[in-house]
């Protein structure tokens, strides 16, 4: 198993400028990782970008929404929870993503600003999603999207919150999901899995950072059990298709592999892509090749898995 060349020529960098956050509060860990984000001088042209708020079940939610530069017609919608270990990252920080995600699919893309914990733990965000996606299927037509094609998606910790919304919208009746995005997603509390031997350190999203993640959101090791906090224990029957995306250099690679494992086993229609050479996180890297060439492989496959649904529909 090789590091890709671009990310071994930077990964002593990347890895020695991750914040120790597992030794901060949550609003410093947020503030930190806010000082150090750079917005893009000149980002990605899209049709259309605008903020919104949508009703949540505890206030306005702030989403931001992204038309395709180029579409005709109605388009999918992808409604996408951020990464950032259920504590810190935003609206601004996923933006870039956001931008290709909409043009490469096409979709409309609504990028949601959850909750964020430990002020609001699980299951906070996932509730805020499900929300929002609610919101999308009901005006998918004012959105120039299709309410029979509303997926859900995120990465990291946002691919967690996915999967739990994948399962609260069947359980709930509510809304018809077409598909489900999870890029390298935070599935199971399990710290001691060979993918977190070989890669919890020194590849740069090191395993005390992701332990002090799941802490902030589910403190409760008795909820960590929850089907809505451990989707591994969830039965996972009648789900949409899933995209499911891992990293081979990356502590949380074997958690996306069982999840793809259990999502195949109850016959739910599972496309699975690794990136050997990549770490955590590294589809929010835009310089680096495997991350342009991973977001319009993922879109493809998006597509294709929406169009295969539409022909069994």
């Amino acid at each position: 198993m090789t590091l890709d060349g671009q990310i071994a020529g930077i990964i002593e960098e990347l890895d020695a400028g991750f914040p120790p956050v597992h030794t901060m509060s949550g609003a410093q860990a947020r503030a930190v990782i806010r000082s150090r984000f750079t917005a893009a001088s000149a980002p990605e042209e899209v049709g259309e970008v605008r903020d919104a708020t949508v009703r949540g079940p505890a206030g306005e939610l702030a989403v931001r929404i992204y038309r395709p530069a180029h579409a005709s017609g109605p388009v999918p919608t992808l409604v996408y929870a951020h990464g950032g270990g259920f504590v810190f990252c935003d609206l601004d920080s996923h933006d870039g993503l956001c931008r290709s995600l909409t043009n490469l699919t096409p979709a409309v893309v609504v990028s949601v600003a959850y909750r964020l914990a430990p002020e609001d733990p699980w299951p906070a965000a996932a509730e805020d999603v499900f929300a929002v996606a609610h919101w999308a299927a009901r005006n998918a037509d004012a959105l120039g999207g299709d309410a029979g094609r509303v997926v859900v998606g995120g990465d990291s910790a946002g691919g967690h919150v996915s999967a739990i919304v994948a399962l609260m919208a069947r359980d709930r009746g509510a809304p018809a999901l077409a598909a489900q995005l999870l890029l390298y997603p935070m599935i199971s509390p399990n710290f001691d899995t060979d993918s977190y031997r070989r890669y919890g350190q020194g590849f740069y999203n090191p395993r005390p950072a992701l332990q002090w993640y799941w802490d902030q959101y589910v403190p409760s090791l008795a909820d960590r059990s929850h089907p809505y906090a451990a989707p591994l224990n969830a039965d996972l029957r009648g789900l949409p298709p899933a995209v499911v995306v891992t990293a081979g250099h990356d502590p949380l690679r074997d958690e996306g592999i069982a999840f793809g494992d259990a999502l195949e086993r109850a016959s739910v229609p599972t496309t699975r892509l690794n990136y050997e050479g990549g770490v955590h996180g590294f589809m929010t890297m835009p310089t680096l090749n495997l991350a342009q060439r991973a977001r319009k492989e993922v879109c493809e496959h998006l597509a294709a898995a929406l169009f295969a649904g539409a022909a069994r529909g």
